[in-house]
C-alpha cells in the first residue's frame, strides 16, 4: 500500500470514530479505536523471522538441524564423549545467559546459544546413559517427532488432524491387539501418570455416573487398591480427583515386590467393614524401582468376585507383551478393564508416549469427559463426526504421539522389536552373572526384569557385614559415587533405599544400543570410582 493510501485509512478510522461519538447517533459498547500506528503495522512485511526474510529461517533452521546432527546424534551417542556436562547452578546460569530481554539476538548467536544448551544438557541418548527408564534413540522415532513437531496441530478432529486421528485409532487397535482385547477404545496421554489417572476417573464415573455433574457431594467414601510398590501418581491422582491420598488402600508385597492378592482380599473386607465403597484395584507390571510384576491372574480373579474394575499399570513392563519369550510375565493382563502402557521407555518411542487401553465399548471415555463444545466439536460437521475425539480427553490441546510409535514399527516391524526387548533381557542377565564374578558387587535379588539393583561395596566395607554401623556406611556409598561419576561424566545410573533397605544402584538396561562392553564398563567405572572409599 502507498503512503498515502495508509494516510487515508487512518483518516477514515477516525472519521468513524468521530461519527459513532456524534450527537444523535446512537451509542453502543466498543472498542477503543486502534491508535494509527498499528493500523500501518497491518500492511507490514510477514513476521516469519526476525529480519522478515524466509530464507534466512531456512537457512537458520539447517543450522540447528546440523547442531543435532552433529551434537546430539553423532557425540551424544558415542561411548567416547561424556553423558553430560556437570556445573552447578549457579555457573550454569552464567553460562547460558538465561535472561530475556526487549532486543532480540542475530542468528549466529542463537545458533552458538542452541550448542550451549546441547553441551551442558543430559545425553540420555547415551549408552552409558541408565538413569531413568527411558534411554536411547531411535531414528526412525525421532524423524516421527521431528515430523509432528514441525505440523504442529493438535490431535482433537478429523478436520486438523486427519491423519493423525486415523493412525492414533490404528496404534491403539494394535496395543489392544497384544493385550488380548479384539476391540475397546484408548487414548494416547502426556505420560503414565497421567494414563492412571483417567483410569481412576473411568472407574469413578462408571460406578457413580452422577458425579461428573454433582461431584463429590454424590459419592460415598471410596477405597481403592494398589501395592506398596505401586507409583506414586496412584496417590497423586486419588489427590487430584478429590478422593484424598486416604481413598488409597495399600496392599503387602512379597520379598520380591509383588502385590499379594491374599492381602488384597483381607484389604477389601476391611475397606467395607469402615463404610467405604472399593471399586478399583491398580495391578503393577513392572514396578519402578524392582521391576516386579504383581500375579494378574489371582488378582483378577479377586477383582472379579467383588465387582472392581482392574487397571494395570504396565507403564514400564507392557512391551513384554512383544516378546513370545517373556510376555507371560504378564499373563492375565486380558482380564484387565484398562492397561496404562509407555512405548516411550522400553521401546525407545521417544518422550512422550503413552497409550490408555480400554476393553470397553460402550464409549466410557467420551461419557466421562466431553462437555460438547460447540465451536469445536459441532455436530453438523460434512464428515463423521465420530472421528473427532478430543471430546474422551480432558485437555483440549493434545499433541501427536502416534507418529513416531507407528513410523517405528513399520521401519522395524513387530519382530524387530521384538528382539529389541529380549536383547534387553539377554544384558540384564549378562550383568547379573559378571556381577557375581566380582568381589565388592551384591545383588539385592535376582532380576526378573531388566532393573537390576545392586550394592557396591567399597574395600574399606568388605568382609565387615556383621559390624553394627555396616548398613548405615553402606547407604553413603551410592550418592558418593553417583557425585563422582556424574561430575565425570562418565556414565548415570540411579540410586535409592528401599523399605529396610540402605541405598542401592538400580541399573535400567534399556538402550537398545547396549553390547556387552556397556556391561563391563559399568562394573570396572565403579570399581575405578570406589577403590578409595
Amino acid at each position: 500500500m502507498l503512503g498515502g493510501d495508509r494516510r487515508t485509512l487512518a483518516r477514515a478510522a477516525r472519521q468513524q470514530a468521530d461519527w459513532q461519538g456524534a450527537p444523535g447517533r446512537p451509542t453502543r459498547a466498543r472498542s477503543p479505536s486502534p491508535p494509527e500506528d498499528f493500523l500501518l503495522m497491518a500492511d507490514s512485511k510477514p513476521l516469519c523471522s526476525r529480519d522478515g526474510d524466509p530464507m534466512a529461517a531456512e537457512a537458520l533452521l539447517r543450522d540447528v538441524f546440523g547442531i543435532i546432527v552433529d551434537e546430539v546424534i553423532r557425540k551424544g551417542t558415542s561411548a567416547s564423549e561424556k553423558v553430560c556436562e556437570w556445573k552447578e547452578p549457579e555457573e550454569l546460569k552464567q553460562l547460558l545467559d538465561l535472561e530475556l530481554r526487549n532486543q532480540g539476538e542475530a542468528s549466529e548467536q542463537i545458533l552458538a546459544r542452541c550448542r550451549a544448551v546441547v553441551r551442558y544438557s543430559v545425553k540420555t541418548c547415551h549408552p552409558r546413559f541408565f538413569n531413568q527408564l527411558f534411554s536411547g534413540w531411535d531414528p526412525h522415532a525421532l524423524a516421527g517427532r521431528i515430523v509432528t513437531e514441525s505440523l504442529n496441530t493438535s490431535q482433537y478432529t478429523y478436520e486438523i488432524a486427519p491423519v493423525f486421528v486415523l493412525m492414533e485409532e490404528e496404534v491403539l487397535k494394535k496395543l489392544r491387539a497384544l493385550v488380548g482385547w479384539s476391540s475397546g477404545d484408548g487414548v494416547f496421554c502426556p505420560g503414565g501418570s497421567i494414563s492412571n489417572m483417567y483410569a481412576v476417573n473411568l472407574a469413578r464415573y462408571q460406578r457413580y455416573p452422577d458425579c461428573k455433574q454433582r461431584g463429590l457431594r454424590a459419592l460415598p467414601p471410596l477405597a481403592l487398591f494398589t501395592s506398596k510398590e505401586c507409583h506414586y501418581s496412584i496417590k497423586k491422582g486419588a489427590a487430584f480427583l478429590g478422593l484424598g491420598t486416604d481413598s488409597v488402600r495399600v496392599v503387602k508385597t512379597d520379598e520380591r515386590g509383588k502385590m499379594i492378592p491374599e492381602d488384597l482380599e483381607r484389604q477389601i473386607g476391611v475397606a467395607e467393614a469402615e463404610g467405604a465403597v472399593p471399586f478399583l484395584v491398580s495391578a503393577t507390571s513392572g514396578t519402578t524401582v524392582l521391576g516386579a510384576f504383581d500375579p494378574l491372574e489371582a488378582i483378577a480373579d479377586v477383582c472379579q468376585r467383588h465387582g472392581l474394575w482392574l487397571h494395570v499399570d504396565a507403564a514400564w513392563g507392557g512391551s513384554v507383551l512383544l516378546s513370545q519369550t517373556h510376555r507371560h510375565l504378564l499373563d492375565g493382563i486380558q482380564r484387565a478393564d484398562s492397561v496404562a502402557w509407555n512405548p516411550h521407555k522400553l521401546l525407545t518411542a521417544g518422550l512422550q508416549c503413552s497409550a490408555l487401553l480400554l476393553r470397553d465399548t460402550s464409549n466410557l471415555l467420551r461419557r466421562c469427559h466431553e462437555s460438547q463444545a460447540s465451536y469445536l466439536f459441532q455436530q453438523d460437521k460434512f464428515y463423521d463426526v465420530a472421528l473427532d475425539t478430543g471430546d474422551k480427553v480432558v485437555q483440549c490441546g493434545r499433541r501427536v504421539d502416534c507418529l513416531k510409535l507407528w513410523l517405528m514399527w513399520k521401519a522395524q516391524g513387530g519382530q524387530g522389536l521384538e528382539r529389541r526387548v529380549d536383547q534387553a533381557f539377554a544384558l540384564a542377565w549378562y550383568l547379573v552373572e559378571e556381577l557375581k564374578k566380582r568381589e565388592g558387587f551384591e545383588l539385592v535379588m535376582e532380576p526378573e526384569f531388566v532393573n537390576v539393583c545392586f550394592w557396591f561395596v567399597p574395600p574399606s566395607l568388605r568382609g565387615r557385614q556383621k559390624c553394627p554401623d555396616y548398613s548405615e556406611r553402606l547407604a553413603k556409598v551410592a550418592p558418593v559415587l553417583k557425585e563422582r561419576m556424574v561430575k565425570a561424566g562418565s556414565m548415570m545410573i540411579g540410586y535409592q533405599p528401599h523399605g529396610t533397605r540402605g541405598n542401592f544402584f538400580r541399573m535400567v538396561v534399556a538402550n537398545p544400543a547396549l553390547t556387552r562392553a556397556d556391561m563391563d564398563f559399568l562394573l570396572n567405572e565403579l570399581e575405578r570410582l570406589g577403590q578409595d572409599l
